[in-house]
């Protein structure tokens, strides 16, 4: 008889054996976790006499689970500014992402008022999507410049043992719609070390490399935060324009090199119309310029955020 042979017949005959004892094992009580010890032992010996498919299984399964890229968005807005935060709440939490994670929390620096301390403090007990930033409120004295450099040491040493706990951090304005999945998909072909993305200025450079991505919003990967942590380079230049000054410190630091110009995906409102902009269309990833009521519920119509509203007898919409 073949050797081959005879080595598949005494596998199979191993194999018979143990399934036999774990029968024994488990004849007395028919149980759940009697069962479930029969499946470990028959698992067990298939691991051992099959490890290559064993691991072909988890490579499978670790791959599956780099699918998912996971965005941290931080809207830049200001404490007192409560009605905006419970709007841009019902903006983005009736919004789903299909192939990815985004977290969107609202950032600014430290409380002043006694009013504050009580309202926001009840906001983070009800919604946990707040940032208070050890700084003094500020448009462009280094207010983004915490931002960025604040979160490794909030997130790097989280207990869910992800790492990087984001692939990309976003930085936002609070007068800009974000297409949480569109956003998402637009990152999938894309680098996820040393990346810049955003809406290049001036309005009519195409060209990623140009200088820097406008303020409305820019997002780059984890590794770029972690340098802004730890570089000087930031540290000695804060003050001025922060979209231009972001620029700055990443065209002094070499990093950037993986740059993205989102344009025509991102742009402002189109109203009043003019060369920096165009009409709303499917597309999207961000409208910016969003400054009043009636243009934020004429954007969300366009794209139809109501579409999934069921029927219920509690209301009549007409």
């Amino acid at each position: 008889m073949p050797k081959s042979e005879k080595g598949r017949r005494f596998i199979i005959s191993s194999f018979l054996f143990i399934v036999f004892l774990c029968t024994i094992a488990s004849i007395n009580e028919i149980r759940f976790d009697h069962l479930l010890r029969f499946s470990k032992c028959a698992l067990s010996y298939t691991s051992y006499t099959n490890n290559s498919t064993s691991l072909e299984d988890s490579s499978i399964r670790i791959e599956s689970s780099t699918d998912e890229i996971r965005v941290l968005l931080g809207i830049l807005t200001l404490p007192d500014h409560y009605q905006r935060r419970h709007f841009l709440r019902l903006v983005y939490g009736t919004q789903s992402v299909h192939r990815g994670k985004v977290d969107v929390k609202f950032v600014f620096c430290n409380l002043t008022k006694e009013d504050q301390k009580v309202l926001v403090a009840l906001e983070i007990m009800r919604y946990d999507d707040i940032i208070i930033l050890n700084c003094t409120e500020n448009m462009n004295k280094g207010k983004t410049y915490t931002y960025f450099s604040s979160l490794p040491d909030m997130f790097n040493n989280e207990s869910s043992g992800s790492y990087p706990p984001y692939h990309y951090v976003m930085k936002g304005d609070d007068d800009v719609y974000f297409r949480l999945d569109n956003l998402v998909e637009s990152l999938r072909p894309l680098p996820r070390d040393d990346l810049y993305y955003g809406y290049t200025i001036p309005c009519n450079q195409m060209n990623p490399y140009g200088h820097y991505m406008a303020g409305m919003g820019y997002l780059i990967s984890w590794d770029t935060v972690e340098w802004l942590q730890n570089s000087d380079i930031p540290k000695n230049h804060l003050e001025g324009p922060e979209d231009k000054v972001f620029g700055d410190w990443l065209h002094w630091g070499k990093r950037g090199k993986n740059r993205h110009n989102a344009k025509w995906s991102m742009y402002n409102y189109p109203d009043p119309p003019n060369g920096c902009t165009h009409e709303l269309w499917p597309d999207t990833v961000a409208v910016h310029l969003l400054k009043t009521q009636e243009k934020w519920i004429r954007t969300l119509q366009y794209f139809n955020v109501t579409q999934d509203l069921k029927p219920s007898k509690l209301y009549h919409m007409l």
